[in-house]
Order: C-alpha cells, then structure tokens, then sequence
C-alpha cells in the first residue's frame, strides 16, 4: 500500500484523480452552484466599482458641480450593500460545502477502514492511517470549498476587468493582456516542484502523527525504559525534516509568486506610461484613465491569485492521491457476490439466513503464507476439530499458534487449500456469519471509550443490564468491577487504560460470554490475572466451553491441561497432540516443557 501510494506521488498533474472526487462533491452541487451564482455576482459588482468612479470624475470632478449626485451616491451605497450580503451568503454556502465534504470524506474513510482485512493493519502505522482520514481530507474539502471559489472569482473577475479594458480602449488592454501568457508558463514551469515539495511535506507530516500516536499510547512503557531523550531526539528529526520540507515549499512560493507579481507589475507601469501620453496628448478621457487605473492596479490580485489557487491545486493533488488510494484499497478477503446475495455484508445484513453453526472445524490441505511475506507459515496442514472439542494449542514464539487462530477465524485466509465449518468451506459462507459466532479473549483485549457496562454489553447490543451483571459473575469479573470507583458505570478510559491489565481481560472475557458464541478462542486469556483469579476462571471455563468448539493458547499449562486435545506446534508443523496424559507419557517436547514449569513453579 505504501509503495502504491509512492508510486502516485511521482506522477504528474492527472485530472483523473480529481473525477475521483466528483462522487462526493456532486451531492452538493445546488451549493456549488449558489456559491458560483453569488461570486459571478460578486464579480459584476467589484468590475463595475471603476466605472462609478469614471463617471464621478467625468461628471462631478470635471466639470465640478454636484448635480446629480445624489441618485449617484444612493445607486453606489446600494451596490456596495449588496456586494456585502453576497459575501455573506456566499460565505455560508461555501461553508456548507466545505463541512459536509470533509464530514463525508472522514465518514468514506473510516467505513472503508471497517472492510479492509486484517493485514492492511499490519502493514500500515496508525499514523500513516490517520493522517488520511483527518488532514488530508480536510485540505481537500477546503480546496474544493474556498480554493475553486477563489479560482472561479478571480477568472471571471480577471476576464470582466479585460472586456470592460477592450470597451474603454483596446490598445491598452492589450498590453495588460501579456500577462496571462507568461503567468501560465511560470505555472507550468513551478507544477512539477510544488507537486514533489508537497508531497514529501505530506509524507513526513504522516510520521510526526504516528509519533504523536506512539508517544501518547506507550507514556508507561517509554517512562519505565527511560527513553524519553531517546523519543525527543527522534522526533525532533521528524520535525526537523518536516520544517525543511517545507521551507522548500515556502521557498518555492516565495519565489513563484514575486516573479509573477514583477511580470504584472512590468506591464501594469507600461500601460500607465502610455495612458498618461494618451491623457496628455488628449486621445483619452481622465475619467476613462481612472476607471483604467483602478483596473490595472485591481487586476494584480486576482492574477496573483490565480496563479496561487493553481499551485495549491497543484499540491493539493498528493491528498487526494492519498485519500483515493486509501478508499481504493481493497479488502484482501472478499466475499462473492453470491454470498453477500444470500448472506448479506458488514453493513447489510441477512442474519435471516444465517445457518447455526455447529462447530465441526476441519483444515484441509492447507499451504499459508502471509500477503507481507515470502515462506510459507504452513505447508500441505491438515487437522479435523469435532464440534464441541476444546483445543490447546502450545509452542515457541512463531512456532504458527496465532496462524491457526487466524485462519479458522478467517482473519487471514490460506493461500492453498480449504478451511471447513461444519464440512463447507468458509469461503461459501459470509465473513459476518462466521465472526458473530465467535467469542475471542485476547492477551492484551481493547476495550472501547465508555463505562465497563457499554463494553460488556458490545457482547450483545440488545443484552438487559441483568444479563451484564451475569457474564461478569461467570468470569469472576464482578468481583473487580466491585472495587472500582463507580462500578459498572466506571469510564474505562480510552482504550482502557484506567482499568489494569488483569481488569480489562477480565471485562474482555465477560463481554465474550455475553455473545453467547459457538466458536470461542482464548489467546492468553489469563496471562495477566492472579492465580486466585485464574482458578475461579478456569471453574467457568470448564462450564461455559462446555458443548462448545474452543481455542486455548496458553503458556501456563495448568489453564490448557483439561483440554480435550492438545496440539504441540513448531515450524508450522504439527508435532505433537493428545490430551494431557497422553502427551506426557509420549515424553517429548510437552514433557520436558510441562516438567520445566512444574520445576519453575516449586521453586
């Protein structure tokens, strides 16, 4: 993904990335339009300011009497009010557009984010991800808001001030009129640096958010390893390197944008040159060569602008490049359309025809390799789960423990071969259907922002209070819930970092028996709770899998030694498996790892 979207970043100006954007930009487009009608408005208005002030000089300054001045003054004072409430309502639409563009580009996003596999997260930084999501979008939809409004304003005020310059005199247009040229060919000349300027910008100001992620999220562990120097130097690199980046770019505006004005300037003092000769020699009213003045002198800024609207355009295409290729990712596991026509997908559901799941798990001639990776994790795998048994799985660090989890989850799916539930492929079934079934404890559980009843009861939306209160007595979770300041109603904090370790599997494992699943899979479940509440766990344990198919991963062996069957992984490989006695009568790997930690334990 990262290598794709570096790819984008060296590509030229592409208006195809900009249609991309047309989606979500045609919902609005009543306010694009209210926006264009009240600046083509707002154009007139500012073009016709001069022609007043022609007419005063010839009329009243000349000639010097005020005659007539009164209609003069109250036609101008109204054209003036109205110029102020386009501005107004102008303003308020443009706002709209601007709020409800980035609103659902933010909202695209994060729903795309919800599809995409589990290895799209392995593969890019929080950072990286938020950087897309929040920034970028925002740049965007204030490009699309105000920059085009900008760009629009300046053209047709730039083109009125050139048809009003034509009708007053033509030859001294025409020497305004050079400008355009030249300010097109410096545009194109600086299109390639703004472009590779912005995107570095862009690309390290990703880093400093996922620093900013990191330094926050790991406080605790950064005070206790004592690395806070270690963390300021790094970041300053990052925004040392953010700062050159974009200086570069200020560089580069500085420079494109004097140039540009020393152009129009040059031809600005042409014009007044020949006009005060055209005055002197009498070939030119002075009001004319007022109204011309005011022209010649307002035209900079919009030509200014222009060519400051174009180069933000310019850079403005890296966000796009970066939301785009976000929204583009697709999900490495898909269902068929088959399946979504009969099961439905994450966010339309079809539970109506939703098979019960039994929980007969089979791995068939299984070859898996990650997408991130180059060998195989297992090769020609095979292992057959009846419904209702409960399996431990024990083995070194990367020995494939997670891998099989993964894969009878359909997290990952293998790259050969076939995962049954109930004797159909999986993949003949919808991911929802199988992922509502399934209660999973992890080592380290997430718990979302809000109390300890809200995260319980994400088990089950439609669980009664009562129901809560009975998960957490099953899992001894009461007893630590008790303890706490406001008991259920306990803000666990984001992520969970008011509650310990131990307190948030506790609520992880409540929050899974409330969902009541077929499938349940604990990965470490109990590695950070005290033995006192270890035991009254493993008492539930034995009740709740009971008639359940179920997953042990577990380094503590007297939390796995019940299990129905026991597998000994190493090198994705399958060494060992029985129950507990069989494989400590084999004497191999489990007897000797068993018999270290029964030493362990006395000592």
């Amino acid at each position: 993904m990262n290598e794709t979207t570096e790819q984008q970043g060296k590509k030229s100006f592409d208006i195809a990335i900009w249609k991309k954007m047309l989606p979500f930009i045609r919902p609005y487009g009543k306010n694009i339009f209210a926006v264009f009608a009240f600046m083509l408005f707002l154009a007139i208005t500012d073009i016709s300011i001069p022609l007043f002030l022609s007419y005063a000089v010839d009329h009243f300054v000349v000639p010097a009497t005020l005659q007539g001045f009164t209609p003069y003054i109250v036609v101008y004072l109204l054209v003036l009010a109205a110029q102020c409430l386009g501005v107004v309502f102008m303003a308020r639409q443009a706002m709209k557009v601007e709020m409800h563009l980035g609103r659902d580009l933010k909202k695209a996003s994060f729903t795309h984010l919800q599809t995409l596999s589990f290895s799209y997260y392995n593969q890019n930084a929080v950072g990286w991800i938020l950087a897309r999501v929040m920034s970028d979008t925002n740049r965007i939809s204030g490009v699309v808001a105000w920059s085009a409004t900008d760009l629009f304003w300046s053209s047709l005020y730039v083109l009125g001030v050139f048809i009003a310059m034509l009708f007053l005199n033509w030859r001294l247009a025409l020497l305004v009129m050079l400008v355009v040229p030249v300010v097109a060919l410096l545009t194109a000349l600086f299109q390639g640096k703004f472009l590779k300027a912005h995107r570095k910008e862009r690309a390290i100001n990703s880093q400093i958010v996922g620093a900013y992620n990191e330094g926050i999220t790991g406080a605790k562990t950064s005070k206790t390893l004592v690395i806070e120097n270690r963390n300021c130097r790094d970041f300053e690199q990052l925004t040392s390197g953010m700062y050159k980046a974009s200086l570069q770019a200020t560089r580069l505006n500085a420079a494109f944008i004097p140039i540009i004005v020393f152009f129009s300037s040059i031809a600005v003092a042409t014009v007044l040159n020949q006009g005060g000769s055209m005055v002197l020699a009498g070939s030119l009213p002075f009001g004319t060569l007022s109204a011309f003045i005011m022209y010649a002198l307002g035209i900079l800024e919009p030509v200014q602008q222009i060519a400051r609207v174009l180069a933000e355009f310019i850079s403005t295409q890296a966000n796009m490049e970066r939301v785009t290729g976000l929204l583009e990712t697709p999900p490495e596991i898909v269902d068929t359309p088959e399946v979504v026509e009969k099961y439905g997908d994450t966010f339309h559901p079809k539970p109506q025809n939703w098979e019960p799941i039994k929980g007969d798990i089979e791995f068939r001639d299984i070859w898996f390799k990650y997408p991130d990776g180059e060998d195989y994790v297992l090769e020609d795998f095979n292992l057959k789960i009846p419904a209702g048994t409960n399996v431990a799985i024990v083995g070194e660090t990367g020995a494939g423990k997670s891998t099989l989890i993964n894969l009878a989850c359909r997290f990952f799916e293998p790259t050969r071969g076939q995962v049954l539930i109930d004797g159909v492929d999986y993949r003949q079934r919808s991911q929802l259907w199988l992922h509502s079934q399934l209660g999973y404890v992890l080592q380290n559980p997430h718990l979302f922002s809000g109390t300890v009843r809200e995260n319980i009861r994400y088990g089950r939306l439609d669980a009664t209070d009562e129901e809560i209160y009975e998960a957490a007595r099953l899992v001894s979770a009461d007893l630590a819930v008790s303890k706490l300041e406001n008991g259920y109603d306990t803000d666990v904090g984001e992520g969970g970092d008011r509650l310990s370790t131990g307190e948030k599997q506790l609520v992880s494992f409540a929050r899974a028996v409330l969902a009541n699943p077929p499938i349940f899979v604990l990965d470490e479940a109990t590695s950070s709770i005290d033995t006192e509440t270890e035991q009254l766990i493993q008492n539930a344990i034995s009740h709740i899998l009971t008639g359940r198919t179920s997953f042990l991963v577990a380094h503590r062996l007297s939390t796995i030694r019940h299990a129905d069957l026991i597998l000994v992984v190493k090198a994705g490989k399958i060494t060992e498996r029985g129950t507990h006695q069989e494989l400590i009568a084999q004497k191999g790997y489990y007897y000797n790892l068993y018999t270290a930690m029964r030493i362990e334990e006395t000592k």
